[in-house]
């Protein structure tokens, strides 16, 4: 039989030191648990993302050790999309002007025609000096680098085109004129300014304009190498009071009454953001005209 006489049956004589001993032992058991858990919670709340280790201390009787790895702060992806989206490339439309198809058997590229770097973009430059009539429109674009805080692109070219009042493009369904097509190298905010009519509603289209974006005039004017292509939404009340005057705008009207935006087969399927983005805020009147002004997002 085992003999368990060493565990018992000793004078107090004898066990003070050892009982002083254990107390000693326990004190010190409960100040490393303490500072053990000071440890953790200063090692979960920081904010470096640092992967040390931590050795919690715990228990009346003995040591366990636990090794925790607080999880690392995620890098945060570099987005930076505060106040602006990547506009959606869309569909250049029938006629772009800009070598990239062909109407009747013939391409034109209007982006390499001598004058088509034009603020007012109204009249026709090329065989014909037609001005374009409508509701007055003055827009200004802003191009912004969505993957840096919608900071302004400097020394981006965009090219403008749209219809007629009566739903026609310059150079095919209009092909005599060049009017309503023009591009502008965008200032130090980014920014380039088109003076140019409200577009009309046409069958099966909401009322929009088209939009290339090129990061130099050299690109846009020896027409290729375009980043973007998409187009810009008109607001739907603006159009009800704009089209109201069927002499200007002789089927806008009727046809505006037919389309809607959540059906059009361009904007139809661009989210909430996107189609926002896509819409211009104008501000002024059909008598004196309007400003207009939206914002263009690159992801570069």
């Amino acid at each position: 039989m085992q003999n368990h006489d060493h565990d018992h049956g000793h004078g107090m004589a004898e066990d003070l030191p050892r009982f002083e001993a254990l107390l000693a032992r326990r004190r010190a058991l409960k100040w490393f648990a303490g500072a053990g858990t000071a440890a953790l919670v200063a090692g979960c709340g920081g904010s470096d993302g640092s992967s040390s280790d931590v050795t919690v201390v715990s228990g009346n009787t003995g040591t366990t050790t636990t090794t925790v790895t607080p999880t690392p702060t995620a890098t945060p992806t570099p987005t930076a999309t505060t106040g602006c989206v990547v506009d959606p490339s869309e569909t250049a439309g029938p006629y772009p002007g800009d070598g990239t198809n062909t109407s009747s058997g013939s391409t034109s590229n209007v982006l390499t025609i001598s004058g088509i770097v034009r603020s007012d973009i109204r009249s026709s430059f090329i065989s014909s000096t037609t001005v374009a009539t409508g509701v007055l429109v003055k827009l200004t674009l802003t191009v912004v680098n969505v993957n840096a805080t919608c900071a302004p692109l400097a020394g981006y070219a965009v090219y403008l085109w749209h219809a007629d009042r009566e739903g026609h493009y310059s150079l095919y369904s209009a092909p005599t004129e060049s009017y309503l097509r023009g591009v502008q190298v965008t200032d130090a905010n980014g920014q380039v300014t088109f003076t140019t009519i409200f577009p009309p509603a046409y069958d099966g289209r909401w009322p929009h304009y088209h939009f290339e974006v090129f990061s130099t005039l050299t690109n846009a004017t020896g027409g290729k190498y375009a980043v973007l292509t998409s187009q810009l939404c008109m607001p739907e009340a603006l159009c009800n009071t704009i089209f109201a005057d069927t002499t200007t705008y002789p089927s806008a009207k009727s046809i505006f009454s037919k389309v809607s935006l959540s059906t059009d087969n361009v904007f139809g399927d661009n989210t909430a953001a996107q189609i926002a983005q896509q819409t211009p805020t104008f501000t002024g009147s059909v008598a004196a005209g309007y400003s207009a002004t939206a914002v263009i997002g690159i992801a570069t």
